[in-house]
């Protein structure tokens, strides 16, 4: 038996650096700042232009993130959702931001049919993809945990969040990222912050344009090629672009790849046409949700979804590594 483990903090989902370095000058009586972070288990870049009140502003950006990860952290035993996911009653309040994302996530389980579901947590954790020994559960794993992932369990109203089981545990992680990029543009557009670039691992937001006036180029990387290969750029202004793929987390065993996007119903990685996925729009929250729904979906029902959209583009890599690209309403 043989086995591959890849993933982890650098996915390299999107190529950021590379297209970004020339940005050298912004304007007159502002200066560049940048912030390497860690947060949300991925690599957190954020950079902008802005007077001499910059480092004051970045550091309440670290803030936001701290605050966010302290909200939806799954393993953090201080963070909200720790204590959502180990709570005494099945009647809970919870804050603005934990009812945002179950709002979202329960919508989008319903758009995909149940292929997005955010109580995926006892079926992750029996795969474990973080893991350096990650390996092919046990059936009898696989189907217990399966009896507990059922969002259609869960219940919110407003602030109110019910479960309809002890053992529904939630999972936003599909949803953070995208929730915590947007968080971060708001605070520095209040800011006055008109040219920077936010990347959280998938997910990147533009603010503006380059300081030269031109868009953004986001690359996004080639699917399983280990170099690091771009398969095609995207031009950005004042927009997100967020990629999901299957192969964010994988391991191969005996020949077979096994990705982290699992389908509730079986248990098992999804399987379908889709090899990556990316989303242009104006809110990153919605690229992510809708990023995900069409990794589980395949292509075709994934282009009717988009098509469906107003002000929303895809791109589509395919099992085969076409690329097959939707248009904007």
């Amino acid at each position: 038996m043989s086995k591959k483990i890849y993933g982890g903090l650098l996915l390299g989902m999107i190529l950021f650096c590379c297209f970004v370095c020339n940005l050298q000058s912004g304007a007159r009586g502002q200066q560049k700042y940048d912030s390497t972070l860690l947060y949300f288990d991925t690599v957190v870049q954020i950079s902008f232009y802005a007077g001499e009140d910059g480092e004051n502003i970045m550091q309440h950006c670290r803030e936001i993130c701290d605050e966010i990860e302290n909200t939806f952290s799954r393993t953090r035993e201080t963070s909200e959702l720790y204590r959502i996911n180990h709570r005494t009653e099945n009647t809970v309040q919870v804050s603005d931001g934990i009812a945002e994302l179950v709002e979202m996530g329960l919508r989008f389980y319903e758009i995909s049919g149940g292929k997005l579901d955010i109580t995926i947590a006892p079926l992750s954790d029996v795969w474990d993809f973080k893991s350096e020994d990650a390996t092919i559960p046990l059936r009898e794993e696989i189907e217990e945990a399966v009896e507990k992932v059922d969002a259609s369990r869960v219940h919110l109203d407003g602030n109110t969040l019910s479960f309809d089981r002890d053992d529904t545990m939630l999972d936003l992680g599909a949803l953070a990222k995208g929730y915590a990029a947007d968080r971060l543009r708001e605070y520095l557009n209040t800011q006055g912050v008109t040219s920077g670039i936010i990347n959280l691992g998938g997910n990147v937001l533009t603010l503006g344009t380059k300081p030269d006036g031109s868009a953004w180029r986001i690359g996004i990387q080639k699917p399983f090629d280990e170099r690091g290969d771009t398969i095609t750029v995207v031009e950005a202004d004042n927009e997100s672009v967020v990629t999901s793929g299957i192969y964010e987390r994988y391991f191969e065993q005996d020949g077979v790849i096994y990705h982290h996007i699992l389908d509730p119903d079986t248990g098992y990685p999804i399987e379908n046409d889709i090899w990556g996925v990316t989303i242009l729009s104006s809110s990153s929250l919605l690229g992510d949700a809708l990023s995900t729904t069409c990794l589980t979906l395949g292509v075709d029902a994934a282009r009717e979804l988009i098509d469906s959209m107003e002000d929303v583009e895809a791109i589509f890599v395919k099992d085969d590594l076409k690329l097959i690209y939707t248009e904007k309403k």
